[in-house]
């Protein structure tokens, strides 16, 4: 890691380096080997001093000082883990900004519900992460929950996380909108893509665009519901529809809209071409409500399991207020195994 960084710096000061094309992506790119080189050092730094502490209670026993060592490996012990899964986030736009869409399932008022739920789990999850969220679009229900609903998640890595997140995501529940009070299954829909660059080349036919733009509903200031600004994106040839009503002007919601359909057009890309290597390779996957990727059951007792990675949690209100990041970390190193197995 050092000696591509020290390649990456010697660029930097060659003459007519800000002329280049690649100059922003080899800046952001030493930007983020530099800090994850600062972390190890740190790391590395720590594991030292838990080395001298080690060697000074071999010689006496001072239980103040052992207590300290064992809350600091403890630390540091989670921090490696959490630094070794960074290290599993290679794939390309793995470290973009995401865009997410939540889309309900069948099941009426329970499945909007469970959209508005999950929403909120995500929320929760990237502030936790420090992570920064704009809404989009959203369209709430008449009576409850949100019909759908699309934001942006601005953070460091915050598409290599998420990508891990999408699929169908399934609720077992006593409904609160049953007076019979049975028990019901939700399903809701969680779709990712990466905020691709400016220079991304994703060819679009204007042809193949629907534009329509209508009166925004919803939170959103003094801009509102005064005029059509909301903008409507379908995309005639895959049937992808994305919509903007957030900025303040038709052009840019427009433009908004425009990138969000650029990314989603690469994430299909990139599903097309799974789809086809595993055909090629004699893997079937089923693609439907039944192939959930994750259940959350409230009763007749409470457990997230992860279908993919078999991850079971008990403590469902944590993970509902935004503890994934067990459920993130064995995906991506589930992944990681599943390529492995197929390269070799």
């Amino acid at each position: 890691m050092k000696a591509e960084i020290e390649k990456i710096t010697d660029k930097t000061t060659e003459q007519g380096f800000w002329d280049r094309d690649d100059a922003q992506e080899l800046t952001k790119k030493l930007a983020l080997l530099q800090d994850r080189y600062n972390k190890w050092q740190e790391m590395m730094n720590e594991f030292k001093d838990l080395e001298t502490i080690a060697e000074l209670l071999t010689m006496e026993q001072d239980e103040a000082l052992e207590r300290e060592f064992y809350e600091r490996a403890e630390k540091l012990n989670k921090r490696i883990d959490e630094e070794q899964v960074m290290l599993l986030l290679d794939e390309e736009y793995d470290d973009s900004n995401a865009i997410v869409s939540i889309h309900p399932g069948a099941g009426g008022l329970d499945s909007q519900d469970w959209a508005e739920i999950l929403y909120r789990m995500y929320l929760r999850w990237s502030e936790n992460k420090g992570f920064k969220t704009k809404i989009l679009e959203i369209t709430q229900g008449e009576e409850a929950g949100i019909k759908s609903v699309t934001f942006h998640v601005f953070g460091s890595f915050a598409y290599g996380f998420l990508k891990c997140e999408r699929g169908v995501h399934r609720l077992v529940r006593i409904s609160p909108f049953d007076t019979a009070k049975r028990r019901h299954t939700s399903f809701a829909s969680i779709n990712v893509s990466p905020e691709l660059p400016e220079d991304v080349e994703i060819n679009i036919n204007p042809e193949d665009l629907k534009i329509d733009t209508f009166r925004a509903g919803g939170a959103g200031g003094q801009y509102v519901n005064m005029t059509d600004s909301a903008v409507r994106i379908t995309h005639i040839p895959t049937g992808i529809v994305v919509s903007c009503q957030n900025e303040r002007s038709q052009h840019m919601n427009r433009q908004v809209a425009m990138k969000v359909l650029k990314s989603r057009l690469y994430e299909r890309m990139l599903q097309e071409r799974q789809e086809q290597l595993e055909q090629i390779q004699g893997e079937k996957k089923e693609i439907g409500w039944g192939s959930q990727i994750r259940s959350y059951v409230f009763h007749p007792y409470t457990l997230v399991k992860d279908h993919r990675t078999g991850l079971e949690k008990g403590n469902i209100q944590a993970v509902i207020d935004g503890d994934l990041d067990d459920f993130i970390f064995a995906e991506l190193k589930r992944r990681k195994r599943s390529n492995k197995v197929k390269e070799d």
